[in-house]
């Protein structure tokens, strides 16, 4: 599955087309790919220290693994997939919120990701010793923050048919629910636990008590997103309205349907409010 989304206008900045926290990012993960294989490392015993691998974790107490597991890959094609996302939606998040909650944020995800697959290999023995590894768990965080965010954003899979963003995250997270029976040595849970953090992050807000914002600084944001919120369901609202004038312009009012004729109502409602 191939992704293209072109570039909204004011999409690029002084930053241009990647942004310090995007760019370092990939960086990173591309010496850690390239290093051990470059110097000839023992990639088993490299992914063995810096994958996150339970019985290391807790037996060993590599507390660093659930940190540097992110930036290890197994393939070519598994950086370059992960990579690509993390450059094509990443770059925008960390637009819209800055690097330092950007940053905060994958982190957060990926940490978090790798801890829930921790948890449910508790029940497979057999993964206990199995290196975890890779930036998938943080970049479908980011794929569920861009789908909570811009949801209607048009990407084109396979660069022909456009999906709406939030209908492309949905198909991909169930994708992955259903593959968490299948013993293909990839970390689904992993993958869900990403997803299911950064919904929990977004949707609790837990981004804005993690900055320790004032309460008056708190009151005004929730001021100011309610006040979003409805001017979006006003916009809606008026985009019935018009196709409701369009249809009385062509069959007359008296063929208007029940619905149509109480939005009619609710949208004269609202301008009588507004005067």
């Amino acid at each position: 599955m191939r992704y293209y989304r072109p570039f909204s206008s004011g999409y690029r900045d002084r930053y241009g087309m990647f942004p310090p926290a995007v760019k370092w990012l990939i960086i990173i993960n591309v010496a850690f790919f390239l290093g051990p294989r470059v110097l000839f490392f023992n990639l088993y015993t490299f992914h063995q220290i810096f994958g996150l691998v339970p019985a290391r974790l807790f037996g060993n107490l590599f507390i660093w693994q659930p940190v540097t597991y992110m930036f290890l890959h197994g393939g070519t094609w598994h950086i370059l997939i992960n990579m690509f996302i993390l450059w094509m939606f990443g770059s925008e998040l960390e637009r819209t919120w800055g690097t330092r909650e950007f940053l905060k944020f994958y982190f957060v995800a990926g940490i978090g990701a790798g801890l829930v697959n921790v948890v449910f290999s508790i029940f497979s023995p057999e993964t206990w010793h199995i290196p975890i590894i890779g930036a998938s768990g943080a970049i479908y965080g980011i794929l569920v923050a861009y789908a909570m965010l811009f949801p209607n954003r048009l990407v084109y899979v396979y660069f022909l048919i456009p999906v709406k963003v939030k209908y492309l995250v949905i198909f991909l997270v169930a994708i992955e629910f259903l593959s968490t029976y299948r013993a293909d040595g990839v970390a689904h849970f992993a993958h869900l636990g990403g997803a299911l953090i950064g919904f929990l992050y977004l949707r609790y807000n837990l981004r804005w008590r993690l900055r320790k914002w004032s309460l008056s600084e708190l009151v005004q944001r929730l001021r100011e997103d309610r006040m979003v919120r409805k001017r979006e369901e006003g916009d809606k609202l008026m985009e019935e309205v018009d196709a409701i004038l369009d249809k009385i312009n062509k069959v007359g009012y008296e063929n208007l349907t029940r619905r149509e004729k109480k939005i009619l109502d609710k949208a004269s409602d609202r301008l009588s409010d507004s005067d």
